[in-house]
């Protein structure tokens, strides 16, 4: 049985606020509330709020300035792809889809896999999709995901067409990713990239391969993603 989460209260206060700023309540150039206003308004302790307002402005959705206080930013015309919040927390309402090439199954690990495993994670096999991410019908990334299945109990048979993994574990299983590494190179479309990201075959395509650490010791998530870059550039932080 799965413990239901318990959501931090920091992290309330920051997806109530990135929603406010994401639907436009807080436009570029506004002011938040104050610190004191927030701690007053939902009750919580000024290390909480703070610790919201750091949130933000890690993610990018605020600059905080001395002497005036958390002023709203406007996101740039990139993709979250390399941060820890995720493509859809950066992205937030605007038109991001996602279809599912390869529904996930349990399989074992590929023999020349890209980062050493742990024995543990050998043993365990591992939870295996493929996805292609679309915004404004664009296809932007095409990722192929690898999770150790350790302690993700009915993981194969959620739904994640058009939702996002890392809100799916964090709902679902209380995993926080909490950063991670990654190599970046650029490479050329094979068929089947090219095919799924409208490219043409040999077209230069930015690949990604990624290992993300999670709250969870010893439970990790690798990607390989091939980025569509030709519109969007991406960007993050760790």
């Amino acid at each position: 049985m799965i413990t239901p989460k318990i959501i931090p209260q920091y992290r309330r206060l920051f997806e109530i606020l990135r929603k406010h700023i994401l639907e436009g309540i807080y436009k570029e150039g506004d002011l938040l509330p104050s610190e004191y206003e927030l701690c007053q308004l939902y009750g919580m302790t000024r290390p909480t709020v703070r610790q919201s307002l750091s949130t933000l402005a890690n993610e990018g959705y605020i600059r905080k300035h001395q002497g005036k206080g958390s002023i709203v930013h406007n996101l740039p015309r990139e993709i979250g792809i390399l941060s820890v919040a995720g493509t859809t927390s950066a992205v937030g309402n605007r038109n991001l889809k996602t279809t599912i090439i390869v529904k996930p199954v349990l399989v074992q690990w590929p023999s020349d896999f890209m980062f050493p495993l742990t024995e543990l994670e050998k043993e365990s096999g591992c939870i295996y999709m493929e996805r292609v991410r679309f915004l404004d019908d664009i296809p932007i990334f095409y990722d192929i995901t690898y999770i150790a299945n350790i302690n993700l109990p009915r993981i194969t048979s959620r739904q994640f067409e058009n939702r996002s993994l890392f809100q799916i574990l964090r709902d679902h299983y209380n995993i926080e990713i909490k950063g991670g590494d990654q190599r970046i190179k650029a490479i050329t479309a094979t068929s089947k990239t090219g095919r799924l990201l409208h490219l043409r075959k040999e077209q230069p395509v930015l690949h990604l391969e990624r290992k993300l650490e999670t709250n969870n010791p010893g439970l990790f998530l690798y990607s390989s993603i091939f980025c569509n870059t030709e519109k969007y550039s991406i960007f993050g932080r760790f």
